[in-house]
């Protein structure tokens, strides 16, 4: 069985900055819809059976008030953020599950998902795998290995102390990749590296300063760890067979005439906001 879990929201700002512009009868903003439908479609027709797409219904989380510099809705394009409500009506109508996020992030609920559906008997083997569906690359927990220097597990400890300027948080000053790699490829979390830079004993420069700023900012580096630690206690679904594809409801017919009659547009220019995740976060193989 393979479960493929979307990342909703990063798909809408792929096709919003790929496509040419698109108003329906209303005038409104529909080409990255229409994207993300296709693609979510073309899945399907290529075979998938069980999938469901989460989306930042709204994009702050809890997170923004654990960091007031937390990513938010600031900046977004009006067209691109106005999309979001009618992405999520016209899947559902497609028949596909969806998950509009609100306390959590998008991130969340693949994580979540993923956890629960890899607790499927029928699942097997490679169980939680990211594929970006572009590069055709699939990264498994060795792929994670070679290219972050850790462990999946350490993941939330590397961006404590490396920062993700994507989310607002900057990390720790003087932290790197390569210095952050190197402690926690040995020591897996940030609470088992010694306080004393001597007991390392990796190849990290100025370790001494490190370990002194980690001592320092521990409290703001366990924070930062918390901002980057995707929640797995959200309850989505019972069971795998809930995210099977039966066919579209009968609202769908009407959304995709609305779609399909949209006019394409030249858009202005605009300044691409960054999204760093793949196009398919998160799937379950068996």
């Amino acid at each position: 069985m393979d479960i493929y879990l979307v990342d909703g929201t990063y798909e809408l700002f792929r096709h919003y900055y790929a496509l040419p512009s698109a108003r329906d009868s209303d005038g409104c903003e529909v080409a990255a819809v229409r994207g993300v439908l296709a693609s979510v479609l073309g899945m399907i027709k290529g075979g998938a059976t069980h999938i469901a797409v989460a989306t930042d219904h709204v994009i702050e989380s809890f997170r923004n008030e654990l960091w007031p510099g937390y990513k938010t809705g600031e900046g977004i394009e009006p067209d691109l953020l106005a999309q979001f409500p009618l992405l999520e009506e016209v899947l559902s109508a497609a028949g596909i599950v969806v998950w509009p996020m609100v306390e959590f992030e998008a991130d969340d609920a693949l994580a979540a998902a993923a956890v629960a559906a890899a607790r499927d008997a029928r699942v097997e083997g490679t169980r939680i795998v990211q594929l970006n569906r572009r590069t055709r690359v699939t990264l498994d927990e060795a792929g994670v290995f070679q290219k972050f220097g850790v462990s999946p597990a350490s993941i939330p400890d590397h961006l404590a102390l490396v920062g993700d300027a994507a989310d607002g948080y900057p990390g720790l000053p003087g932290w790197g990749a390569k210095s952050s790699a190197a402690v926690l490829a040995k020591f897996v979390h940030l609470e088992s590296i010694p306080p004393d830079s001597r007991e390392w004993r990796v190849n990290a420069a100025n370790a001494s300063t490190l370990a002194a700023t980690l001592f320092r900012e521990r409290e703001r580096a366990l924070l930062f760890r918390t901002l980057a630690t995707l929640r797995t206690d959200i309850a989505l679904f019972d069971h795998a067979d809930q995210l099977r594809w039966n066919g579209p409801t009968p609202a769908f017919t009407t959304l995709a005439a609305r779609l399909d009659a949209a006019r394409t547009e030249t858009r202005p220019s605009v300044v691409r906001r960054s999204r760093t995740a793949p196009i398919l976060r998160s799937a379950v193989r068996r």
